[in-house]
Formats: C-alpha cells, structure tokens, sequence
C-alpha cells in the first residue's frame, strides 16, 4: 500500500481522540519521511486549538503500542521534573492526547497506529543548521532533556528498534551494504564512502591509543 492509502482512515483516527472544539481542519504537516504527519486546526469558541496527528510507521516502529508506552513513562517523568525545576510543563515536554477510550494510541480499521500530541506554539523546527547558534541551541536542548530524565528508571521502557543506537552493528550495516551495492550506486558516492572509512579507522586508532597511553 501507498503511504496515501494507508493513511485513507484518517477521519476515522482523528474522531477517536479527545480533541476540544469543532475541527476545522486536517492537513499533510512537516517534511517527516517515517511517519505520516497531520496538522489539526479546531475551532474553540472562536479562538483556534492546534493539534499534531500522526500515523505511525508500523514497518520501522513494529512495536507501535510499547513505543506509546515508553512515551507515556518519559513525559509523565518529565512532566514532574520540569514541575521541580519551576519551568513550563505545557512547553517543555510533549503532551499525548488521549482517545475516547483513554489510550495514547488509536488502531484504525484497516490495521494503522495513530497518536495525537498537543501542538506547542510558537515554535520552529528545522531540517538544517543555518547557524552557529543553532548547534548551541540544540546541544543545549538536548543537554537539559538529558538532566532532566538522570533519575529516570531507563530499565522500564522497551527496545523498539532493536540495536538503533548499536555502533558496531550499525557499522557493519553500512559496510554490508556498500559491498553489495544491491543498486549500483556505491561508485557514485565513493569519495563518500571514502571520508565514513577514514573517519571511523582515524576514531578507532584515536581510542587505541589512548588506552595504551
């Protein structure tokens, strides 16, 4: 099926959740290419509510129902802890939109995953650095989410992508597919291929030799 085709049942989602308001609106949201991302706009007595619907990528993310699960845990864990900080948890931390049934995720009649977060406004995201001060922002960002969940129990979630974060499987990938080179295409990004190569040979050598220093 198309990525259209699966996502034909979205009305059928988008009535499941406890949106507040006449919905106005749903269209195509972001340039995300794993899942399926939805802009809902609701008329609240006059005044516009936001909300972001997505169709989650069952291929990548197989455990779609654990996968909502370890979200629940990390932002109801974030919730307090930015509470205890004294900051903005309605900024700070994603907030999932519950269905009519009080479950963080919808399946559809045709076998899709659907969630729902609360919009955050005036907000940008960007595909691309465009300036230094964009790496301190986002190393910052990430710095402080990282604080924040240092008491959080990492043991209670569970691994949906399997080896995601694994270096040397991910590597070794790589190095799988560029000797089969299924499409032929390995040629053209040799230089590339190259620089990845002697990177990863220049960081292992680095890390030898600091241990026997």
């Amino acid at each position: 099926m198309t990525r259209e085709e699966l996502c034909i049942k979205k009305g059928e989602a988008l009535a499941s959740f406890q949106t507040k308001g006449e919905v106005l609106s749903c269209e195509l949201y972001g340039n995300g290419h794993i899942n399926d991302t939805f802009l809902v706009v609701c008329d609240v007595n006059g005044s516009q509510r936001r909300y972001i619907l997505q169709r989650m990528n069952h291929e990548i993310f197989t455990k779609p129902v654990e996968l909502m699960e370890n979200i629940q845990k990390v932002t109801a864990f974030l919730e307090k802890e930015i509470e205890k900080c004294g900051g903005d948890k309605e900024r700070e931390t994603l907030h999932v939109v519950p269905t009519e049934n009080g479950n963080a995720y919808y399946k559809d009649s045709i076998g899709c995953y659907w969630r729902m977060y609360d919009f955050v406004e005036d907000t940008n995201s960007y595909d691309q650095v465009e300036r230094p001060e964009d790496f301190y922002e986002s190393a910052y960002a990430f710095g402080s989410f990282q604080k924040l969940l240092a008491d959080f129990d990492a043991s209670t979630l569970v691994e949906t992508i399997p080896n995601f974060h694994n270096t040397p499987v991910r590597f070794q990938t790589f190095l799988d597919a560029v000797k089969a080179d299924v499409c032929g295409r390995a040629a053209s990004v040799k230089e590339e291929i190259t620089d990845i190569m002697t990177d990863a040979f220049n960081s292992i050598t680095g890390d030898a030799n600091s241990i026997l220093k």
